[in-house]
């Protein structure tokens, strides 16, 4: 029998065709030969604040006509929190490029004020330092931010705990249809969430940005200061995992 050229191309046309058939058949075999499992782990972890934030503005004003400079002021802030006990480091000017800053003329004389930053450790201090601004006559003081002295190793923790959760519940969904979990494809963080305070109000010029697990009125503070709570720091953590199932 005589092949023809043509009748040659025609022969490797269908040769490449039933290869290339072959080669996507075995492809879609090989994708329905791996199962997998995809999971979502969550944990999370609450703490109370152990580094609390206060801003305090300390002005220069007039008492009886007579001035009451800052360095005065400021001077009985230092030996009150000495008394109870805390770290004159841990009081600090807030911007340090501008010490003194204008509030406005009277008179001759220009008012001006301090803006500092306190660092305590317990909602008791706080109530305790708000005590004394109040008998200072300090009346322009904040929380402005709280934190947890260990918060970053407390997010990696939780994101453990996050993963190891994963694993548990692609154990036990695919121990109910008798199968096992094999190596993990893919590891993705989908999230870590560090949930806000909720601020509430005090009676009073200082309050703005305070923030407590239940109103608290000025009286509280000489009152019931070991009634003082912050709402905990709740930290949460997603991880998407993508297991293989053997």
């Amino acid at each position: 029998m005589k092949y023809t050229m043509k009748n040659i191309n025609f022969f490797l046309i269908v040769v490449a065709l039933t290869s290339t058939t072959n080669t996507f058949g075995q492809t879609k075999v090989d994708c329905e030969e791996k199962p997998y499992i995809e999971v979502t782990g969550s944990a999370d972890h609450e703490v109370i604040p152990d580094e609390i934030y206060i801003n305090i503005v300390i002005r220069e004003k007039y008492v009886n006509k007579e001035k009451v400079t800052i360095e005065s002021q400021e001077e009985k802030l230092k030996t009150f929190l000495k008394v109870i006990g805390i770290d004159i480091k841990n009081l600090y000017l807030s911007d340090v490029n501008a010490d003194y800053v204008k509030v406005k003329w009277r008179t001759k004389d220009v008012l001006t004020k301090k803006d500092y930053t306190l660092k305590v450790a317990t909602a008791a201090t706080v109530g305790q330092v708000f005590q004394q601004l109040d008998q200072l006559e300090i009346t322009d003081a904040f929380i402005a931010k709280v934190n947890h002295s260990k918060l970053d190793s407390l997010k990696k923790e939780v994101k453990v705990l996050a993963i190891k959760a994963a694993k548990i519940k692609a154990d036990y969904l695919l121990m109910a249809i008798g199968e096992q979990v094999g190596k993990p494809l893919i590891v993705q963080e989908r999230e870590t969430e560090i949930t806000p305070l909720s601020g509430v109000n005090i009676a009073g010029a200082r309050s703005q940005s305070l923030y407590y697990s239940t109103p608290v009125v000025e009286s509280d503070y000489k009152d019931n200061e070991e009634e003082l709570q912050f709402t905990k720091i709740k930290i949460e953590s997603f991880i998407y995992v993508k297991f293989a199932i053997k």
